[in-house]
């Protein structure tokens, strides 16, 4: 990940955790939400400051793994035994 990619991320976080502990959230269907606004004011930060102001996007093609070779099924290790 980019340095603007791992900044943007633990803005996310930060934000969706601080949401989840003011309104005391509990269980999935709370933290989802507080999940959803963490996210929310990540975007509008990044797309505010970065695409806007410097034309540079977050997310760029270094920042992905290439595609991973095949894996070898084990011997012995069949669909059929499930």
């Amino acid at each position: 990940m980019s340095e603007a990619e791992l900044i943007f991320t633990a803005l996310a976080e930060l934000s969706t955790v601080r949401i989840a502990e003011s309104v005391d959230a509990t269980g999935m269907t709370e933290n989802a939400e507080a999940g959803k606004k963490g996210g929310k004011i990540a975007k509008g930060a990044r797309s505010c400051i970065v695409n806007k102001k410097t034309g540079r996007k977050v997310v760029t093609g270094e920042s992905f793994l290439p595609p991973s070779q095949p894996r070898k099924q084990l011997k012995g290790n069949s669909d059929e035994r499930r």
